[in-house]
């Protein structure tokens, strides 16, 4: 119903290195300083990637990695910003990006692995950091991409992938022509925050320039946490009782969400105390929330947190239920109104999201959905990261929720009894 998958021992995959170079706009490109919203400037983290495909008689790795290489070229004219370099403006204290020309990294491999050496691509392998273009010698192939979060939101870099593989076909003008007006969400002026946002803080104001959404690096275990749809309908049974609310709504991303909740609230080490608050984000997606709606095809980060908070003791010893509403209550606050106070805060305050753990849903983004010259790939996902603060969860090929949940050992041997305790 629920299992539990470790990193697995291999994760050297004997890379060698064929190409390194810069890439380049296919077309000269307006040189111009981009801005960027208050939501882009707290998501300056990297974002890696892996996307696996099978060998393609039509297409070996050499094949693919000159298409792509043309195809970026192409695309990186409509999205002439990932060629450019983040700058601090001295005068605004806002990180923007220089839209100069100057390339973006393209790299070819090769390894001396098959696909099918590597088993189930869904394992949180360190190996796949070391991906690039690269070529396995059964044929297959994978892409590894690592981008900037402050670049893109979820949506926005599936329409840039969705982009950037019509882009290899020979004749395939762009799926979605992006709306890089990032000013759609810039703060008012002069800036009124409305509400309070103890979903965000204020962090040391005696940094300059803009803050780093980050955390220390320390050593971590990796495991990937499956629930079958079995194991999605019990928690769905177990979140419905008398006293849960006709409003709350009982989806597979919030009783996950309940559940990841309540194990990262109680493995907390040392630290464990019952009357410590603990608090999850949940990342929403704010289009259709403003007033008017944002472009469907906006290309920032058009993102806001929804948050839940309750005491460790309560997480515990809660009906299930419960926690699942109050998740599900969390994205009913953010309103048009409610958006556009969290972006003027920020403007005032600088801030920076303020919980224990983020849970990041990756359910409807259909990165493997993407149709290349050499077909769909086998298995997109995220690789792992020192981020041990967010959580993604992603879907399975059985139709289930994968988990990828990074803690150092100690928490991590808490949590993982904790979630499976929880199932009969």
């Amino acid at each position: 119903m629920a299992s539990v998958i470790p990193i697995p021992a291999m994760q050297d995959l004997k890379v060698t290195l064929q190409e390194s170079v810069l890439v380049f706009p296919s077309q000269q490109t307006e040189k111009k300083a981009l801005f960027l919203s208050n939501i882009d400037q707290i998501l300056n983290y990297n974002i890696p990637t892996a996307h696996f495909f099978k060998a393609s008689p039509d297409f070996p790795p050499e094949i693919v990695a000159k298409r792509l290489k043309i195809a970026l070229e192409k695309v990186l004219v409509p999205y002439d910003f990932m060629a450019g370099r983040f700058k601090l403006n001295h005068e605004s204290g806002r990180l923007e990006i220089d839209c100069n020309a100057a390339g973006a990294g393209f790299v070819v491999a090769s390894s001396e692995y098959s696909l099918d050496e590597l088993g189930d691509f869904v394992y949180p392998n360190l190996g796949f950091r070391q991906l690039a273009v690269t070529g396995f010698k059964c044929g297959g192939f994978a892409i590894g991409m690592c981008m900037n979060h402050a670049l893109f939101d979820g949506i926005g870099a599936q329409t840039f992938i969705e982009n950037l593989a019509t882009q290899a076909f020979d004749d395939k003008p762009l799926s979605v022509t992006p709306c890089h007006n990032r000013h759609l969400l810039a703060a008012r002026s002069p800036p009124h925050a409305e509400f309070q946002h103890p979903e965000f803080f204020k962090p040391d104001t005696s940094l300059s320039g803009p803050p780093v959404f980050d955390c220390k690096r320390e050593e971590l275990d990796y495991k990937i946490f499956k629930l079958t749809p079995t194991a999605i309908n019990f928690l769905k049974d177990k979140a419905k009782d008398e006293t849960i609310s006709a409003t709350t709504k009982i989806t597979s991303y919030n009783v996950v969400a309940a559940l990841i909740w309540r194990c990262k609230a109680l493995s907390c080490g040392a630290d464990y105390n019952k009357e410590r608050v603990s608090t999850l984000l949940n990342v929403i997606d704010i289009r259709s929330r403003l007033n008017p709606p944002l472009p469907s095809s906006y290309c920032g980060n058009a993102v806001l947190v929804a948050y839940a908070s309750a005491k460790c003791m309560d997480l515990e010893e809660w009906p299930f239920s419960k926690l699942v509403k109050m998740i599900s209550e969390g994205p009913s606050r953010v309103s048009d109104e409610y958006a556009k106070s969290v972006i003027d805060w920020l403007e005032i305050h600088k801030g920076l999201p303020c919980g224990e753990y983020m849970v990041s849903s990756w359910l409807r983004l259909r990165f493997d959905q993407v149709v290349y010259p050499w077909g769909k790939p086998v298995y997109s996902g995220p690789v792992v990261s020192h981020r041990k603060d967010i959580c993604w969860i992603f879907p399975d090929n059985d139709d289930g929720i994968n988990a990828l949940v990074s803690l150092p050992a100690a928490e991590m041997e808490k949590f993982e009894s904790y979630f499976h305790d929880f199932f009969p």
